[in-house]
């Protein structure tokens, strides 16, 4: 035990986020089991550190930090290590790469229900689903979502300032007073691009190569968590992985599922599997119609984000797609659905929206306009950078 408490408070001291992530607030402190998902690379670990370091001192043993790629879970169980830990003094315990025990469910599962006055903060991959009757823990487990940086943070981070995040509300009733409070302190068009090439994964702040850091980061998702938490074959591996590149370089059409079916050599149906999971796993943005309850098939997809839609293809050669993804990406802890012939999305299941870089053909009152070349709009016509403050 005595070495895990090292490592904690050596990690502890040496973490080093450059803004604090707001999705620590939004726990709820009753809660005694909760999970952090997210996608490699946007900071779960890092977050599970900076919870410790916020709300305890680096040698103070009522927290721990453990990570499940130790060789010391191969032959001990995390029941018996809680119990010891709760022996000890311990209040909190931090667990990261949760998957890569044999049944985890059932160990947290078992603690929850033995040890009332533990607390169980898990980092866990986005392809895990928590509501799986497998893992029996509905009603018991707390599931939080880590996203990359959005376009806010960002800024915050390359220019010292602080930005309150914003409702959807408050930027369609007063974008205007608010992008000139912004454009006051910087000038928003000048961070964009960077953005979208690599400011969504914190991992931007290290000094490597990131389009190649993302890539790598991908096929692990694809190699490791994605395979790895279905229980699939590795044979699939190149089928799913030329899947999402096929889906990278269409330009926003309808998806054709028996042209991909033909294409990679796998039924319709397999191809559908195949997409649900590249959802699950954060790598593709689905987009529906409103009216389709059941959501048998997208209208749309879009790469989770334009970092990642801009190592699989050539950034000049999709620029409209980029806004689109950046808009979907940023906008989406609102409902997102399909507007049809109408605009490009229906938003908050109210709201029409139509992104670009001008406003094409006749301007049409009932639709909002997201410009991305203005720092500044006027009544429906508002800056696609603004979006970028939504969380």
């Amino acid at each position: 035990m005595d070495v895990f408490y090292k490592t904690h408070k050596y990690l502890v001291e040496h973490i080093n986020m450059p803004i604090r992530r707001g999705l620590m607030d939004e726990f709820d402190p009753k809660s005694r089991l909760i999970a952090v998902k997210g996608y490699r690379g946007v900071g779960k670990t890092s977050l599970l550190l900076s919870f410790a370091k916020e709300n305890f001192h680096p040698a103070d043993k009522r927290c721990l930090y453990i990570n499940l790629n130790n060789f010391y879970f191969t032959k001990h169980t995390i029941r018996d290590f809680a119990k010891d830990f709760i022996m000890k003094g311990g209040q909190v315990l931090l667990i990261d790469q949760i998957f890569k025990y044999p049944e985890w469910w059932k160990e947290l599962s078992f603690c929850y229900e033995n040890f009332h006055e533990l607390k169980i903060i898990i980092a866990s991959s986005s392809v895990i689903s928590f509501d799986n009757p497998t893992y029996d823990l509905d009603g018991k487990v707390d599931v939080y979502h880590l996203r990359g940086f959005s376009f806010r943070e960002f800024l915050e981070i390359s220019t010292g300032f602080r930005f309150k995040p914003l409702s959807l509300n408050e930027i369609l009733d007063n974008h205007q007073e608010i992008a000139a409070s912004v454009c006051a302190k910087v000038k928003p068009l000048a961070y964009i691009e960077d953005y979208l090439h690599h400011g969504f994964y914190p991992f931007f702040l290290e000094k490597k190569n990131f389009s190649e850091n993302l890539l790598k980061t991908a096929n692990m998702m694809l190699e490791v968590d994605l395979l790895t938490i279905n229980q699939m074959e590795k044979t699939y591996l190149p089928k799913i992985r030329k899947l999402l590149y096929l889906l990278a370089l269409q330009n926003n059409k309808t998806i054709n599922i028996s042209q991909l079916s033909e294409e990679i050599s796998i039924s319709r149906n397999t191809v559908m599997n195949y997409i649900k999971y590249l959802k699950d796993a954060r790598l593709v943005n689905l987009l529906y119609p409103e009216e389709d309850i059941l959501k048998k098939k997208p209208s749309k997809l879009y790469v989770h984000n334009p970092n990642l839609l801009q190592v699989m293809r050539r950034p000049e050669s999709c620029m409209q797609l980029i806004r689109e993804t950046f808009f979907y990406n940023q906008i989406y802890p609102y409902p997102v659905h399909s507007a049809g012939n109408k605009a490009h999305f229906l938003v908050d299941r109210t709201h029409l929206f139509n992104v670009g870089e001008r406003i094409l053909g006749k301007f049409n009152p009932e639709i909002y306009y997201t410009i991305s070349d203005i720092e500044m709009g006027e009544r429906k016509i508002i800056p696609l950078w603004l979006f970028g403050f939504l969380y």
